[in-house]
């Protein structure tokens, strides 16, 4: 029989934009690789993709169908490896394959930052730790990104068979790095930028966690001491509105561009002098790597994901992301002393390689592999048994 393992997540966007690497690695081992999830992207590397409409509320009525569809696929399919991601990609995955894991299947979850957490909101901890606890029974390995979180699983003792900690989903160092003063000059000719603008850079959804109106406050903040800064914000969101308001309101909307979904973030980095990030909670923020690997000095709010980037003084600063004057401050700091600024920028592209693809590739091929010598030591006992 040809072995077969599925990847699960509640959008197809996640394989696109995390995954692609590990999709590929299994096609090279010579297994059948499936997707679930909903939409209708078309990702290489895959013999077989399921457009399952799973939501991303707990509470929405649609999952129950969607878990119906998955445990169907599953029972079919016969999977030997289950790898699913997000938190409700999990919470399906992970109950549809129960019946599956009695005939050998291996399921593996990876927690992308667990809701609960220091300083999450009381509510997160009645909704989704009580969930995590009791799936982490249905869980042959329980991979985390970050120490909070894989700390956190082990003091808890989730049940799961086996916790890892991985270097969350990799970023390419190669693609992302600095570039020279001259190569900076022409991208930002090329934008319509010059040469002495003071570029800030955040790449993220427009929503209640990600805080963009943060960064509006501590750039009103500074502003007149950095009157040539322009805030470069990326992605849609609901609380778009909301943060263009915000900076008309405050007198600096000539000061921010909205440059709404972009697919050249790696240039926008390249031209950038500092990356920054808000957020009230973050798993491991490929963001914020894909920053350090362009060699930026970075200032982002302080949570366990941009903890465990971002050490204060050495590579940038972490500040509560409730108090913008002093992520103001630190802004205006890097900005004025350039020393401080290269000496970060060389630091934050020296830390990022522990979360390089190829670090993170061989972390998971490691785990991956022990679940494909099981398979091949069943089938070898099978085999003698059967001459016996």
């Amino acid at each position: 029989m040809r072995k077969r393992v599925l990847f699960c997540a509640t959008v197809d966007y996640h394989f696109s934009a995390f995954h692609l690497p590990y999709l590929k690695w299994f096609k090279e081992q010579g297994w059948e690789v499936h997707v679930a999830a909903a939409g209708e992207l078309d990702l290489p590397y895959v013999d077989q993709k399921f457009n399952i409409p799973i939501q991303r509320s707990p509470f929405k009525r649609k999952n129950i169908g969607a878990y119906k569809q998955l445990k169907g696929t599953i029972d079919r399919n016969q999977y030997k490896i289950i790898h699913c991601h997000t938190p409700m990609g999990g919470v399906l995955a992970r109950l549809a394959a129960r019946s599956a894991r009695k005939h050998g299947t291996k399921v593996i979850y990876t927690a992308h930052g667990f809701h609960f957490c220091k300083g999450a909101p009381p509510l997160n901890w009645l909704i989704y730790y009580p969930i995590e606890r009791t799936l982490a029974r249905l869980t042959d390995c329980l991979i985390t990104i970050n120490d909070e979180d894989y700390n956190l699983a082990v003091k808890h003792g989730f049940k799961a068979k086996q916790i890892e900690h991985v270097h969350g989903v990799g970023v390419d160092i190669n693609r992302f790095c600095p570039v020279k003063k001259f190569n900076k000059s022409v991208l930002r000719a090329e934008y319509g930028y010059k040469d002495d603008d003071f570029l800030l850079f955040y790449a993220a959804e427009f929503n209640k966690n990600k805080n963009q109106k943060l960064l509006i406050q501590a750039l009103s903040h500074i502003k007149e001491n950095v009157p040539n800064a322009k805030l470069l914000l990326a992605g849609e969101g609901p609380m778009l509105q909301v943060c263009r308001n915000l900076a008309e309101q405050l007198g600096i909307a000539k000061m921010i561009n909205f440059l709404g979904f972009r697919n050249d973030v790696e240039l926008l980095l390249k031209m950038s002098d500092i990356a920054v990030g808000s957020s009230f909670r973050e798993g491991l923020p490929v963001n914020i790597m894909e920053a350090m690997a362009s060699g930026l000095p970075v200032v982002v709010s302080s949570n366990r994901g941009h903890s465990e980037l971002i050490q204060n003084g050495i590579n940038g600063y972490t500040i509560s992301p409730k108090n913008y004057q002093d992520f103001g401050l630190r802004i205006l700091e890097i900005y004025q002393i350039t020393e401080l600024s290269k000496k970060m920028g060389i630091e934050s592209r020296n830390k990022v390689k522990k979360f390089a693809i190829d670090q993170v590739s061989r972390e998971l091929q490691s785990v991956y592999s022990t679940y494909m010598a099981e398979e091949i030591n069943e089938s070898k006992s099978k085999h003698n048994r059967a001459y016996i």
